[in-house]
């Protein structure tokens, strides 16, 4: 603080110590004050100068320099005041004065801005070297710990507990299935692809007043375009916790069961205005919004289909329990309950349309979320989509990790999309340029094992896979019998609907020049292995036909969600043959019903038109309350089963008939009995 400042805080106008002392230079003229102060400020110049260019060991000697200093600034404004003095007592030169004043004050003040300004720095670099020390002192204390690790670790390894620290490092890597929350988020996959501006536009600069507070969710956002949000009688509730895994289960309330009711008698109406009545009482009910967006899906309407989907979603995860963790791949959902199953299929819907969207990063973890709610039995098969999307979206290293942890207690080289992707992951593995040579022709040498195994275990997959891709077979295997049609006509149906499954999934990835190359090496190894009479061929013969008679409930519900075309016509007749509904797709026939649907009231008589009540009137068991006497079930079932074999048999007839129709055919021209006259 300067010598000016502490005389303002003492209370001391400028210039009155020297009045009060009877200074005698008051008298002197100004001349000989300028020529006092001109020195002076040279003599500040020079310090400061002497300043800069000394190197000062001791902290103490800035305390001292820093008390020079302010002597030396004493003396400087010494004759200022005695000049401000001198004026204030010379009438004629006060107005001068003032504005001399003025002027200098300005000046001052600038400087002793000047003076914090580079204080401040000061003080800046001097924190700045502090925290360099700081570093320096936690860097060595790092390095003496590390030394100690690795000596700890040299004794360990002497000793033979290196497979304890082996086992803690596997203990800290994160589970297979673990879903990271800012990939469930699609912007975040299109940021990396188009960059933040193209993605938000003017979402990235979000205006004050249209700011609107709502819960945070991760799966979806609530749009302005929705209706308004409100409980909608979904919640959720831990049933139990048993070895680190939590069971939950969505509940419904009795309104939403009410509303569940009117939503079966509107599917059961077959018109979807039903149920767009029903969504406009009611805009976030579930199974609702699933069957409605499949209706906007067929109707090529996919921006609305989506939206409903996002809505289903965005309905979930509010009701969500606050324990249930949708990333640690420790909560469980039962799908034998209908209430969790529309959890799952608006998971896989959206799953499907990111994947449509371009986003198969986002899509996978998605995939991944469905599987660990329930990964021993999987419901919806994501086993069967899951290699697809780690391919499309280049995760090779967890396509590789998972089926080296699952092969043991999973099989997954018997699905025919694991044995053939595995191969085709570890070749891309093996043509990655930052991997050193040895490791590429391990790779290699991988993938080629994984390839010939694939093609001897499913051989009915190479010729309609080529067919897809509009590659003609070499001629050497297209006549060989061990890749000809008999091996498609004679597999089993289970695996001539897998096989139909991956082909009509997978072929865009198998459609590279490099990849063409590699697979057909390996084909024409495989035949000379197969000429050999190898034993492998023999043994993986009698697996396929002892497997793969009859495929599970949960594959057919599988290829009926993936709506592909070869897959869906693999389809058994038991399959095909019942009604599928877009919410609930082949329910399990062992379901857990918390509920059930009361029995439907038949329709009064009222309801009906004139002409069919009149018309049911001359049946002989007619009531006008629209019921059938008890006492008269009987003779309408025997009554319905003559029936139907009159039209069985009447529609023989018609069939007969039709067979043994007989039209005469136009008389030629070469016939030479043909009248020229006949047309005139």
């Amino acid at each position: 603080m300067s010598s000016r400042a502490l005389r303002r805080l003492k209370g001391n106008p400028r210039g009155q110590e020297a009045l009060q002392a009877g200074d005698p230079e008051l008298e002197t003229g100004e001349e000989e004050e300028e020529t006092q102060t001109e020195p002076a400020k040279n003599t500040s110049r020079k310090a400061k100068k002497n300043k800069k260019q000394k190197n000062i060991c001791n902290i103490y000697e800035l305390i001292n320099e820093a008390e020079n200093e302010t002597d030396k600034n004493c003396e400087v404004e010494a004759p200022a005041e005695e000049e401000h003095v001198e004026s204030k007592l010379d009438p004629d030169n006060q107005e001068k004065e003032k504005s001399d004043n003025e002027e200098s004050e300005k000046q001052e003040e600038t400087r002793e801005i000047e003076k914090s300004s580079v204080s401040v720095k000061a003080s800046k670099k001097k924190k700045k070297k502090k925290n360099k020390k700081t570093t320096a002192g936690d860097a060595q204390e790092e390095g003496c710990t590390d030394d100690i690790d690795s000596i700890l670790e040299t004794i360990e390894n002497q000793n033979g507990l290196s497979y304890r620290n082996e086992c803690s490092r596997n203990a800290d890597t994160r589970p297979i299935l673990y879903v990271e929350h800012r990939n469930l988020n699609p912007e975040t996959e299109l940021k990396r692809y188009f960059g933040a501006r193209a993605v938000l536009g003017d979402q990235s600069r979000p205006r004050q007043r249209q700011r609107q507070f709502h819960r945070s969710t991760w799966m979806t956002t609530l749009k302005n375009t929705w209706p308004r949000f409100s409980k909608p009688g979904i919640s959720m509730s831990l049933l139990e916790t048993r070895d680190g895994v939590q069971y939950f289960t969505f509940e419904h309330s009795r309104e939403y069961q009410q509303v569940q009711f009117k939503f079966l008698d509107a599917v059961e109406s077959m018109d979807p205005n039903n149920i767009v009545l029903l969504l406009q009482m009611n805009p976030y009910h579930i199974d609702s919004l699933l069957q409605l967006s499949d209706v906007c899906r067929i109707q090529d309407d996919q921006e609305m289909a989506k939206d409903l989907i996002e809505r289903a979603l965005y309905s979930f995860e509010c009701a969500s329990h606050p324990v249930f963790s949708l990333t640690s791949g420790t909560s469980r959902l039962d799908y034998l309950r209908p209430e969790n199953r529309a959890f799952y299929l608006s998971l896989y819907k959206h799953m499907m349309f990111l994947e449509k969207r371009g986003c198969p990063r986002t899509a996978l973890e998605y995939c991944k979320l469905i599987l660990s709610l329930d990964p021993d039995n999987d419901p919806l098969c994501m086993l069967l989509l899951l290699d697809f999307l780690s391919l499309r979206s280049r995760e090779y290293s967890f396509l590789s990790r998972i089926y080296e942890e699952w092969e043991a207690h999973r099989n997954l080289s018997q699905l025919p999309n694991f044995a053939y992707s595995v191969g085709l992951c570890y070749y891309f593995l093996s043509q990655q340029e930052d991997l050193p040579a040895s490791e590429c022709t391990q790779k290699q040498q991988t993938a080629d094992h994984l390839l010939q195994n694939a093609l001897l275990m499913f051989p009915s997959v190479l010729m309609p896979l080529l067919e897809i891709c509009a590659v003609e077979p070499d001629a050497a295997v297209s006549s060989h019998a061990f890749f000809g049609p008999r091996t498609q006509i004679g597999q089993p149906p289970a695996l001539n609907e897998l096989v139909a499954l991956f082909v009509g999934r997978s072929h865009s990835l198998w459609k590279d020049p490099a990849v063409m190359l590699w697979l057909e090496r390996n084909v024409k190894e495989v035949l000379q292995r197969v000429d050999a009479n190898d034993p492998v061929v023999e043994e993986y013969e009698k697996k396929r036909k002892l497997r793969y008679q009859s495929a599970p409930r949960s594959i057919h519900r599988h290829v009926i969600l993936s709506e592909i075309k070869e897959a869906t016509a693999a389809l058994p007749l038991e399959v095909t043959a019942q009604p599928v509904m877009g919410f609930d797709p082949l329910p399990p026939l062992d379901s857990v019903a918390s509920y059930t649907r009361p029995e439907r009231a038949n329709r009064v008589a009222t309801d009906e038109s004139t002409l069919s009540l009149f018309l049911r009137s001359l049946l002989p068991n007619f009531n006008l309350q629209g019921g059938v006497r008890p006492e008269e079930d009987l003779e309408v079932a025997h009554a319905g089963r003559q029936l139907n074999q009159e039209v069985n048999r009447l529609m023989g007839a018609m069939r007969d008939m039709l067979a043994n129709i007989q039209f005469q055919e136009p008389p030629r021209e070469d016939n030479p009995e043909r009248d020229e006259e006949e047309w005139d």
